[in-house]
């Protein structure tokens, strides 16, 4: 938490307002329509951004709540599935949907991308999104063959530790 817990405070309200609901329907989605389940993993997800405030903003916190989600779905499917039971446990529920996870993977890049410097983001966007080559890029962007590959090991390690920062990727 922060050092200012009025702050913090109002920084939950704020994301309580902007994501509850589409945080809601991702979750309820996962938890086979289980509404109160749901709303558990729900407010989970957000006693966590609480504790996590001091680190979050709100225009940004979207794919960490997301990412925290997912773990508490998957968790609580782990915890029921070592658990003996009277009643089949369905497991689809706890695998969302191939295009949402797809939306959400390149959501949780895209805020990672902005937490690169211009320079990585240009020879990141040159080899990977424009599909360019090296000599490509380099001519494109005005810089030599080798400071491209340079960038490019810099951009993708940095990138690689922002995703590990926002609970993507594992270290």
């Amino acid at each position: 938490m922060g050092d200012d817990p009025g702050q913090d405070e109002h920084l939950v309200r704020e994301l309580y307002d902007r994501y509850r609901r589409p945080l809601h329907s991702y979750v309820l989605r996962a938890v086979g329509n289980d509404h109160q389940r749901a709303e558990d993993i729900v407010q989970e997800t957000l006693l966590r951004a609480w504790r996590h405030a001091d680190r979050l903003q709100v225009d940004h916190a979207g794919p960490w709540l997301y990412t925290v989600a997912k773990n508490l779905v998957i968790s609580g499917y782990r915890k029921q599935s070592a658990r003996v039971a009277e009643v089949p446990i369905e497991t689809d529920w706890a695998r969302p949907t191939d295009d949402f996870e797809q939306v959400l993977q390149g959501w949780q890049v895209a805020e990672a991308m902005r937490a690169l410097s211009k320079d990585h983001r240009e020879v990141i966007g040159q080899l990977f999104y424009r599909r360019r080559t090296v000599a490509e890029a380099a001519k494109v962007l005005g810089i030599p063959a080798g400071t491209v590959k340079s960038r490019t090991f810099y951009a993708l390690r940095a990138l690689r530790d922002a995703l590990e920062e926002r609970g993507v990727t594992e270290p």
